[in-house]
């Protein structure tokens, strides 16, 4: 997945104001898009609920 140094600084910042893992959403963001070149996205929301579920969720170490 391709992003802008604008764009990845944007969600970096929102990240820290709202005490989320930057690599996390990173990992969302491409699990959603690999999804999207299939014809049926079935197992997308068990994997991305497994991405959730993994430790370090939340920048300041709370989950």
């Amino acid at each position: 997945m391709r992003i802008n140094n604008d764009d990845l600084n944007t969600l970096q910042e929102l990240c820290h104001e709202y005490g989320v893992d930057i690599d996390k959403l990173l990992k969302l963001l491409s699990t959603v898009q690999d999804y999207e070149l299939k014809d049926k996205r079935f197992g997308i929301f068990d994997a991305l609920e497994e991405i959730i579920k993994q430790k370090g969720g939340m920048a300041n170490g709370e989950e």
